[in-house]
């Protein structure tokens, strides 16, 4: 990682480099391809009051340039939070790249024996059935079927190829047709 500290307005003393160099050393925890850090200290002087500008401009690998800046009246404290914001800025790319992982194929066959497993656990509970034709039937043959069944209600297709759903409406042998 190339790193360069610029003054602008100001003489870089060896205390604010170190600062600086200290801060930028943080950036390796995140694991990212980071290219170079230019670091640039302005310091500004408006109606008798002095402030300063800290910026940091990182190229990253396979990502934009990262541009964050600061301004306070202490320059520590701009240092400090332009720092923070960088952090943030990395944290988030590092944990997007490790959640976005694709699985890799050993990793998925694994996946796919654990779920034979379980499914063999239930072998035993679960019975398939074979379910009868859904060939179209006549409503008169659906209402035949369910008056002669205990079923509470038929669902079959008419002969227009239609979903319908016959029930018993009440006790006193109406029925429903959706």
């Amino acid at each position: 990682m190339n790193t360069s500290i610029v003054g602008r307005h100001i003489k870089l003393t060896d205390a604010i480099k170190d600062y600086i160099n200290s801060s930028i050393e943080t950036f390796e925890k995140y694991n990212l391809d980071i290219i170079s850090v230019t670091s640039t200290v302005t310091a500004d002087e408006k109606k008798g009051k002095s402030s300063f500008t800290f910026e940091f401009a990182l190229n990253i690998a396979n990502i934009d340039t990262v541009v964050i800046s600061q301004k306070d009246k202490d320059l520590y404290a701009a240092i400090d939070i332009a720092t923070d914001r960088v952090s943030k800025v990395l944290r988030r790319h590092n944990d997007k790249i490790t959640a976005h992982k694709a699985t890799k194929f050993s990793e998925s066959t694994e996946i796919q024996d654990k779920i034979a497993l379980e499914l063999e656990k239930f072998e035993d509970e679960i019975i398939p059935q074979r379910l009868t034709s859904y060939k179209p039937i006549d409503i008169e043959e659906a209402l035949i079927d369910l008056k002669n069944s205990t079923a509470q209600f038929k669902v079959f297709y008419d002969k227009d190829d239609n979903l319908r759903v016959l029930y018993k409406a009440n006790a006193e042998g109406k029925f429903g047709l959706y």
